[in-house]
């Protein structure tokens, strides 16, 4: 088994990968400074963990915790869309400092191997959907904060793919798609959707983000960790894979599964549309599948796993503003 690192372990997707490669049998560097990661993402880990707390921007610490490491998975980010209308100038300087970063480190500590999270919202709205991993990567408006994030991703591939080129191993890139599971905090569209239905109560009206005729393909958690091991071992250097599911579903239908999930009844109303939106978005998830990859958990079972975990844990009142 080998000694692996994964940046952002206090994170949503990074705990269950790093769970995932402790139960594997690997040593595992869980990275975070757990601004906006949670140390109990972690709590009560098996396996042969070591637990770093540094900024993912600091080279000189990264270096000497990456030595000996065989991959580094570079997950850490201010995730969250709240958060790129919100707060785009943090989401900006750890999403393109810390890539910067990580690169640097791992060549000058020797780690072969460097897998980095993207985002489809490097591609924004796309031309073709179902979209494969060559859709040309757009920021239609510098003026939107909401695009601090998928610039700040489109930044991380540029970086990792040309100062890695000749000095890395393997250089790989996913772009996970509306990833949801227990655990993922309160600032993305389901755990916000429990929060709005829980409180409207049962015949209650809840006001959505524009219509609800927006469609995403949302991935489980669990699928998704798989999507990233599977690709590490088996997928190319120098390439972008695409991990998701192509099980696409409206927004306002995904309201009446989690409505559903609760045991209850809503009335949906529409509610003024976010800024630079996207109407439609899901993977061509082929490109996996080449190597094996198949989800398996459909949506209706993973927004009932959600709907259980969050109704056992309601949203603190005193809770981490970026999370």
């Amino acid at each position: 088994m080998s000694r692996l690192a994964v940046t952002g372990a206090g994170g949503f997707i990074g705990a269950h990968l790093t769970r995932a490669l402790l139960a594997e049998g690997h040593a595992v560097v869980a990275i975070d400074n757990y601004i906006r990661g949670q140390a109990s993402r972690l709590a009560g880990a098996k396996g042969a963990i070591e637990r770093v707390t540094l900024d993912v921007r600091d080279r000189e610490a990264l270096v000497e915790a990456l030595r000996g490491v065989e991959c580094v998975f570079h997950l850490a980010a201010v995730n969250g869309t709240e958060n790129f209308y919100t707060q785009p100038q943090l989401v900006l300087d750890v999403g393109v400092r810390g890539a910067l970063a990580v690169t640097e480190a791992c060549i000058e500590a020797g780690v072969p191997d460097l897998v980095v999270a993207s985002s489809a919202e490097v591609y924004q709205t796309p031309r073709v959907v179902p979209t494969n991993e060559d859709i040309e990567m757009v920021i239609p408006d510098s003026l939107n904060p909401r695009y601090s994030y998928g610039g700040s991703k489109l930044i991380s591939e540029l970086i990792a793919f040309n100062y890695g080129r000749d000095k890395l191993r393997k250089i790989q890139v996913f772009r996970p798609h509306n990833v949801y599971g227990p655990d993922m905090g309160w600032k993305h569209v389901v755990p916000q959707l429990i929060e709005k239905i829980v409180a409207a109560g049962d015949g209650g009206t809840i006001t959505l983000q524009g219509d609800g005729s927006e469609t995403r393909a949302f991935c489980y958690v669990s699928d998704v960790v798989d999507g990233i091991v599977r690709m590490w071992r088996d997928g190319e250097s120098m390439n972008v894979y695409h991990i998701g599911s192509m099980e696409e579903v409206a927004i306002r239908d995904l309201a009446r599964i989690t409505a559903e999930a609760l045991g209850t009844r809503v009335d949906l109303v529409a509610g003024p549309a976010a800024a630079g939106a996207t109407p439609r978005r899901c993977p061509d998830i082929g490109k996996m599948r080449a190597i094996g990859y198949a989800p398996s958990v459909s949506l209706v079972q993973g927004i009932e796993r959600t709907v259980a975990w969050y109704r056992e844990n309601p949203a603190p009142t005193d809770s981490n503003p970026l999370l």
